[in-house]
């Protein structure tokens, strides 16, 4: 039986004849919960003492393991305690044969579904129908019959029945509640519950147990238990699946945003290339007006020293004349054209004459040329003769 979740939150129950079949139905990260049937396991009731929490699960392993016909390393098992109190504890200890399991889950694992947990379809059962009190459970596994008894939702007492003749379930059904007396567990049943397959049961099992059975049908989903019976090789097989599935997500994730930048960079290339194709054309269309504007700049530039007081000869060298730092320095020669203006002279000492160049500079009249001092040349008399340059800007 198969049961999945639909994407509307309703469960996809399947019958199916075999797990080969049921496992061609699964599909790469399927979440998978393997119920093995009751003769695929030993279920044992154990009465322990009530111990320190971390011994406990020690102290059960033992006891189960004191029942068992295989070498302990060849085995995985598991328990659900089904009632404790401060002296005593009650539990459903569940084991199985790992080569038997291995082969019963073969058409799972060749296909490469490790399940996340194994556990005993009679425990979903008692879990999902009588999760408290007791109950009796009526049920075929394949061509067998199953009979079970569940204490507080746990399994506590199975029997696998070969026949589903009345006349023989009259025989074996009081035999399985003397054994269940036997072990402890009370054969007066509150609840009986027959699977809806075994309709045709449900007159003979009254008249043994004097009461009618409830009819149950698939569960879907079924109760949650605890019983895990994953043997450690699958959990490190399981472990290694789920690592490289996160692996090959963040390759397809880093391939996507790989390929994301790799389309982002593409469209930033062709949105640079349209507008340096808009800036081209821009240029070209702008180009008649700039070379006329650069023309016109020129024109003005040639007129400026006959248009603009700013270079008229007798402008600059009164304000030569003004940045005299001391009457004794005197301006000897004064030469001006439309392309430089050069002025020498001759001052007492050198600091003065750099004096004279520093406030030519900074003579706000005399802005529209860069002014540029050589080294003044010492006379014999000592003082220092220079020669000031000055272009246009």
């Amino acid at each position: 039986m198969r049961a999945r979740g639909g994407g509307n939150g309703a469960w996809d129950v399947r019958a199916v004849t075999d797990l080969n079949e049921a496992a061609g139905l699964l599909v790469a990260g399927d979440d998978i919960v393997l119920g093995l049937p009751i003769d695929a396991v030993l279920a044992q009731r154990l009465r322990l003492p009530t111990v320190d929490p971390a011994e406990f699960r020690e102290m059960v392993r033992i006891q189960i393991e004191k029942t068992l016909p295989y070498p302990p390393e060849e085995v995985t098992s598991d328990f659900e305690i089904i009632e404790q109190t401060e002296t005593d504890s009650v539990v459903s200890a569940i084991a199985v044969h790992n080569q038997k399991l291995t082969e019963l889950a073969g058409p799972l694992l060749s296909r490469g579904h490790i399940p996340r947990q194994v556990t005993v379809y009679a425990a979903q059962r008692a879990a999902s129908h009588a999760a408290a009190g007791r109950a009796l459970f009526i049920y075929p596994e394949g061509e067998k019959l199953v009979s079970a008894i569940s204490e507080n939702g746990k399994v506590s007492f199975t029997r696998t029945l070969q026949t589903r003749e009345p006349a023989q379930l009259q025989r074996d059904l009081p035999q399985l509640a003397l054994s269940a007396e036997l072990q402890g567990i009370s054969s007066s049943f509150p609840s009986v519950l027959l699977d809806e397959n075994c309709l045709p049961l449900r007159d003979t099992i009254e008249r043994i147990f004097a009461q009618r059975p409830e009819l149950i049908g698939a569960e879907a989903p079924p109760a949650a238990v605890k019983l895990n019976l994953v043997p450690e090789t699958w959990k490190a097989q399981r472990r290694a699946l789920v690592r490289q599935a996160h692996w090959r997500q963040r390759l397809l994730w880093a391939g996507g945003a790989y390929a994301a930048a790799f389309l982002l960079f593409a469209l930033y290339v062709l949105v640079i290339h349209f507008q340096v194709g808009r800036v081209k054309k821009a240029i070209k269309r702008d180009a008649p007006r700039v070379d006329f504007i650069k023309s016109t700049e020129a024109d003005w530039k040639a007129l400026a020293p006959a248009i603009d007081p700013h270079f008229y000869p007798v402008e600059v060298l009164f304000h030569l004349f003004q940045s005299l730092p001391n009457p004794d320095v005197q301006i000897t020669v004064y030469d001006q054209t439309a392309r430089s203006i050069g002025v020498q002279g001759e001052a007492p000492n050198a600091a003065l004459a750099y004096q004279f160049a520093e406030k030519v500079k900074k003579n706000p009249d005399l802005r529209a040329f860069n002014f540029d001092l050589g080294p003044p040349r010492i006379l014999p008399n000592g003082h220092a003769q220079f020669r000031l340059e000055g272009k246009p800007k």
